[in-house]
């Protein structure tokens, strides 16, 4: 592969946080967003707003939650994870057409885009 395939395939496999927020505007109906992070509600302390919680370690079994005809936007936690690219193998490999968004929801959570918590502080504090 040369580096302008590399980069072509790079960008179609792909969405910045910025250019997911722009074709979601323009296109909702387009688009379903998966967090397939692993790990409780108490790690991941939040999920970018819109997603669909579906770990990595329940998708196979999940996959019936997934509509074909939408184009997948998987995300997970930094732009070190892989946890969404292995997402995207399995999902591809069972007809999905699916993108990973770049630096996952670390970079979301930079440009200031909407979240939801998934754990309530008052849940967290048990008065001990």
């Amino acid at each position: 592969m040369n580096q302008i395939s590399y980069f072509k395939n790079r960008i179609e496999s792909t969405f910045s946080p910025m250019d997911y927020m722009t074709e979601k505007k323009r296109q909702p109906e387009n688009y379903l967003l998966i967090d397939v992070r692993n790990g409780s509600p108490a790690l991941k302390k939040e999920k970018i707003q819109g997603a669909l919680e579906i770990p990595l370690s329940e998708l196979e079994i999940r996959l019936d939650e997934i509509p074909k005809d939408k184009e997948i936007v998987l995300y997970c936690w930094d732009v070190w994870c892989n946890t969404a690219a292995k997402a995207s193998i399995m999902l591809i490999e069972n007809g999905y057409s699916v993108k990973e968004l770049n630096g996952g929801i670390a970079a979301w959570k930079t440009m200031g885009f909407p979240l939801i918590p998934l754990v309530n502080n008052e849940e967290q504090d048990c008065g001990c």
